[in-house]
């Protein structure tokens, strides 16, 4: 009998009336808006435009989706969707699961490029400042696997491991204690976000190399914790598809890495390449530009007050010691 365990969620959708709510949705919705809001951050405190993120996440975000699900459905849909007693029909139900990272970024990068270009920004800008905030979507994402008790490991003993009693499309049904796969990733992902923040501080990454330092540290992450999945995969050579994919991904990360790193060293500055930049600048109101002349005025104040005693000058006084000075001068004439 397991004395410690995690316990899965009975349901993963809640019903207001007639509409559900599904955690798996709402996980990734909350996902996106973080990596927006914290993308965001990034970029303005570069020197970008507030809306610049958040304009170009409207192409991403769709084109990210489609992605991951075509990604899904091509490299399992022969064993869920397809064949004899399958319905085909499932493979649009995205609220049940099954999204490929892969193809998501893969796709979401074409949507970013598009959104780019759009706005005038060069993608490997763009990119880098959205890095932390893919990772810590992934990281909450990660937890609508949880409410639909999917991707789990191996099972285990561990105190932490994940309860599954669940039945499967075929009729097979599932109990036990199994390796909480979901949570090692999410946990991951976080890590990963905050090496992505910490090394860019650090080594003023630009031209993309955030991003790729993104990519190469999360295929580390999801190799380990796809090795411990016992979900139905295709196999070669020994390793599951998503584990040789991490591996080809990991080695391309690496070498733009070293590549860009040689060739276009430092980051860019996103107010000399971000066109609304300028347009915020001249379109600020005259509200914060009254702001802006207060505060300059009252830098000028402290600046004065801060002179030494001595070195002050009195306006009046020195008036009246004109006065008096041109005065004398003109009777001793």
């Amino acid at each position: 009998m397991d004395i410690a365990y995690i316990p899965s969620p009975s349901r993963g959708v809640l019903y207001l009336g007639p509409i559900p709510l599904r955690a798996y949705a709402f996980c990734i919705i909350l996902g996106v808006v973080v990596a927006v809001w914290l993308g965001s951050k990034r970029w303005v405190a570069r020197g970008g435009a507030k809306h610049t993120v958040g304009d170009i996440a409207v192409w991403a975000v769709p084109f990210g989706l489609v992605g991951g699900r075509l990604y899904h459905v091509i490299t399992d849909g022969g064993r869920l969707y397809f064949g004899e007693g399958k319905n085909p029909w499932n493979a649009l139900k995205i609220w049940e699961g099954g999204l490929g990272i892969w193809g998501a970024i893969a796709l979401g990068a074409v949507g970013a490029w598009i959104g780019a270009r759009r706005r005038g920004v060069p993608l490997p800008a763009y990119a880098d400042a959205i890095a932390p905030g893919i990772a810590l979507a992934q990281a909450m994402g990660r937890w609508g696997n949880y409410f639909n008790q999917e991707l789990y490991g191996r099972p285990t003993t561990l105190p932490w491991g994940l309860e599954i009693d669940k039945t499967l499309p075929n009729g097979e049904v599932v109990r036990g204690v199994y390796h909480p796969t979901f949570l090692y990733e999410s946990l991951w992902c976080v890590g990963v976000a905050l090496l992505v923040i910490w090394a860019d501080r650090r080594w003023k990454l630009g031209h993309g190399r955030a991003f790729a330092l993104y990519v190469a540290a999360y295929t580390v992450g999801r190799f380990w914790t796809e090795w411990l999945r016992i979900d139905d995969a295709h196999v070669f050579f020994g390793l599951r598809l998503n584990d040789w994919v991490s591996i080809a991904v990991f080695l391309a990360a690496v070498a733009y890495l070293v590549i860009v790193g040689k060739k276009r060293p430092g980051r860019e500055d996103p107010a000399s390449i971000d066109p609304a930049a300028h347009e915020e600048a001249a379109a600020e109101s005259p509200a914060e530009k009254a702001t802006s002349a207060e505060k300059v005025a009252g830098a000028g104040e402290t600046a004065e007050l801060s002179q030494p005693a001595d070195k002050k000058v009195d306006a009046p006084a020195t008036a009246a010691t004109a006065e008096k000075t041109g005065k004398d001068a003109k009777n001793l004439t």
